[in-house]
């Protein structure tokens, strides 16, 4: 009974470790991007089993629809998760 206990006590400290600024860096883009606008997805081929096929997609952020600067997005995304600013500027998408 104690070592279940024990894994999930080890797994929640664990969880709860400080981010590096590098990985920050890294989730805090991802977010910017998205804050960038729309993106877009489309797929189309064939093949022969089913033949041709088409699948699209499209997300925004709430970042994207309260029309947020990028990277205003990064730099305060990278604070909240390190207390540090960026140790990179980001690196977003060309528009």
């Amino acid at each position: 009974m104690r070592r279940p206990i024990a894994i999930l006590a080890a797994l929640a400290i664990a969880g709860c470790s400080p981010v590096t600024p590098e990985r920050a860096a890294d989730r805090c883009e991802e977010r910017a991007r998205a804050a960038q606008g729309p993106e877009l997805g489309l797929t189309i081929g064939a093949n022969s089993n089913d033949g041709p096929f088409a699948n699209g997609s499209i997300s925004i952020s709430s970042d994207a629809i309260r029309r947020r600067d990028p990277l205003e997005v990064y730099e305060s995304c990278v604070v909240n998760l390190t207390g540090e600013m960026p140790v990179r500027p980001a690196q977003l998408r060309a528009l």
